[in-house]
């Protein structure tokens, strides 16, 4: 979220609105029609711990994507999709079908991978989106002053380093922007 916002992107997700009342898949539907590009992370559907569920959401986002790029019309099938996975080849083996499309590996070592993830979505925007070409580096460091400034304003507003860190990913988003529009304080 933090490389598309940094290089002037609008990120959509389906959790940008809490309404229990709204169908979730019906948003991200709508979000998915809406966009020209897309994110798809297929790293998380992996189970963790032994009897534990593997998530299956993003392929199914996924799918829902590849779908309104070949069936929708309406200029959509100029849609641009990047496909991250931890590791280059995992994804076959539970969705084979997508052996033909470049996924972009960032590996599953804890430390390194948000900065290959960063690097890749970094690349594939200046590549497919004509963006700023920003050096991943330079973001990453960004991503730092911003995690740093984040934390302090939401310890003034009050909130213990439990809640900070339990914040819903739309307000997370909403502070990004609003830390880029003020000139992206150190």
């Amino acid at each position: 979220m933090f490389c598309a916002v940094y290089l002037g992107f609008t990120p959509r997700l389906a959790s940008e609105s809490n309404d229990s009342a709204e169908n979730r898949l019906e948003k991200i539907r709508n979000l998915i029609e809406a966009s020209k590009f897309s994110i798809h992370d297929l790293s998380r559907c992996q189970a963790r711990t032994a009897g534990e569920h593997f998530r299956l959401n993003m392929p199914f986002e996924l799918g829902i994507d590849f779908g309104c790029r070949q069936y929708f019309g309406d200029g959509r099938e100029q849609k641009k999709f990047l496909i991250l996975e931890a590791k280059k080849y995992r994804y076959q083996a539970a969705l084979s079908d997508i052996s033909g499309c470049d996924i972009s590996a960032y590996g599953d070592d804890e430390q390194k991978a948000p900065q290959k993830a960063l690097k890749n979505v970094r690349n594939w925007l200046v590549s497919e989106a004509n963006s700023e070409k920003v050096g991943a580096a330079r973001i990453w460091g960004a991503y730092s002053d911003f995690q740093e400034w984040y934390w302090e304003k939401k310890l003034a507003e009050g909130a213990d380093e439990e809640e900070i860190r339990e914040y819903p990913t739309s307000e997370l988003l909403s502070e990004m922007f609003i830390w880029n529009e003020s000139g992206r304080p150190v």
